[in-house]
């Protein structure tokens, strides 16, 4: 298998994420998507759609989408399960991990490509009011996990989850962003501490 990947870039660290937390290694291919690498004939016949990270198989297939390849990783290494241990427990984990990614991650995403000038290159048009629009909408979902995280350690439960790690890929753009954090939000900011504590999350 070969993975490619970009460093800077939010989806691909998502895998990388959990590709540590398992402590499994796969070959890595990088793809500097500020060259447009990405739209040149070697990658754009691995990813029709020009993004990153894509899992190529050894038999040629390829496998795009981060949450995708994660699943596929889990299940030849289900030891830690960042899915879930039972059905019920997958299925929370599967409820929390669309939530943050649609609620938080996506929103601090289009924040950062319709604003930040590094963007300018890959987002065509920029459109900042889209930013403007999605900043609060981050900030509001925050608030909602402040108060969900008062009786829990992390996103889904106790136990750490693939919805941590598209939260903490999320909270670590808020920056480049521009989106503010409220400086209230302690559960949240004790969540943030501890999982950034990871090694896998350490940059």
């Amino acid at each position: 298998m070969l993975l490619y990947n970009t460093p800077l870039a939010p989806n691909p660290r998502r895998v990388r994420i959990f590709l540590a937390e398992k402590n499994v290694t796969i070959p890595i291919r990088d793809v500097n998507l500020m060259a447009q690498e990405h739209k040149q004939g070697p990658y754009a016949s691995v990813n029709a759609f020009e993004e990153v990270p894509a899992l190529v198989f050894d038999d040629g297939a390829t496998l795009t989408e981060s949450v995708a390849i994660c699943r596929y990783i889990e299940s030849l290494h289900p030891e830690p399960p960042l899915f879930g241990r039972d059905v019920r427990d997958q299925a929370f984990v599967e409820m929390w991990q669309r939530r943050v990614e649609f609620r938080l991650f996506t929103p601090v995403a289009l924040a950062f490509r319709h604003s930040h000038p590094a963007m300018a290159l890959l987002e065509t048009p920029q459109l900042p009011q889209l930013a403007e629009h999605q900043r609060p909408r981050a900030q509001q979902m925050m608030r909602f996990l402040d108060r969900e995280l008062a009786s829990r350690r992390y996103m889904a439960s106790d136990e750490f989850t693939i919805a941590d790690i598209t939260a903490i890929v999320a909270m670590d753009l808020t920056k480049l962003a521009r989106v503010e954090i409220p400086d209230d939000l302690h559960n949240l900011a004790r969540w943030r501490a501890d999982v950034s504590a990871r090694p896998s999350v350490t940059p």
